[in-house]
């Protein structure tokens, strides 16, 4: 099963990876630019493995970029919080 079929591993992932860009001393600006970037490419390259999948690529597809950009800044607050 892939992380990608699992929201909470899926969210637990995203997570590690924000736990070692900051770690590493990577800027906030720098990683919500990263996160828009990886949700961009999610929304337009690979199909939703859940309902939590489903309702982000939908939001994603109708959104304007800066709206984008709020929904991947709300993805990096939620998996920073957890």
């Amino acid at each position: 099963m892939s992380i990608l079929e699992n929201w909470e591993q899926w969210k637990d992932f995203l997570g590690d990876r924000l736990q070692e860009a900051q770690q590493q001393g990577m800027s906030q600006s720098t990683i919500n630019e990263i996160a828009y970037q990886v949700g961009d490419y999610l929304a337009k390259q690979v199909d939703p493995k859940n309902h939590q999948e489903r309702v982000l690529a939908d939001l994603w597809s109708v959104a304007t970029p800066e709206e984008q950009q709020a929904i991947a800044k709300l993805m990096v607050k939620l998996v920073q919080d957890n």
